[in-house]
């Protein structure tokens, strides 16, 4: 591996059928490159507001069950692209922002992140792809997503 080559690839991903055409091109990247891969998954906080009293405080923990299902995501796709070694990290928090905030604190090289779309995937990542383009000192690779499963 050259000096040139990518060190750590991070993959944003929600929990569509359409992460899988942006995972393959982070997959193939990481490989060429000899790249640590991470899959990232981000789960924007849900806000309830009471503030009108029609409704009480709600007893169970609405986070919790998206972070689970976030896991679960990540631990299929994972092992479905026979990514053994791929570190899975599930966050809290505006995607935008956590994506542009892990990428800095864990030294990565290269975003690879989903293009804009209508649904899935591609309505998630059309304006954060654009926000992390904008906003990561690394670089990215955007990855258009087709409604036939295939990328460019």
């Amino acid at each position: 591996m050259n000096a040139e080559a990518y060190q750590h690839v991070l993959v944003p991903l929600d929990v569509s059928d359409e992460a899988r055409q942006v995972l393959a091109r982070a997959r193939d990247l990481a490989t060429r490159y000899g790249s640590r891969l991470t899959l990232l998954h981000v789960v924007e906080p849900v806000i309830i507001d009471t503030s009108y009293d029609l409704i009480g405080p709600l007893p169970v923990e609405i986070d919790a069950p998206l972070l689970e299902r976030g896991r679960d995501f990540l631990q299929r796709i994972a092992r479905e692209f026979d990514l053994g070694d791929a570190k899975q990290q599930v966050e809290l928090g505006p995607v935008k922002g956590t994506i542009l905030e892990y990428a800095k604190e864990n030294g990565v090289d290269l975003i690879v992140i989903g293009t804009h779309g209508r649904h899935g995937v591609k309505l998630l990542l059309g304006s954060t792809a654009n926000a992390v383009l904008h906003g990561t000192p690394c670089d990215v690779h955007a990855v258009r997503i087709h409604e036939n499963g295939e990328s460019d």
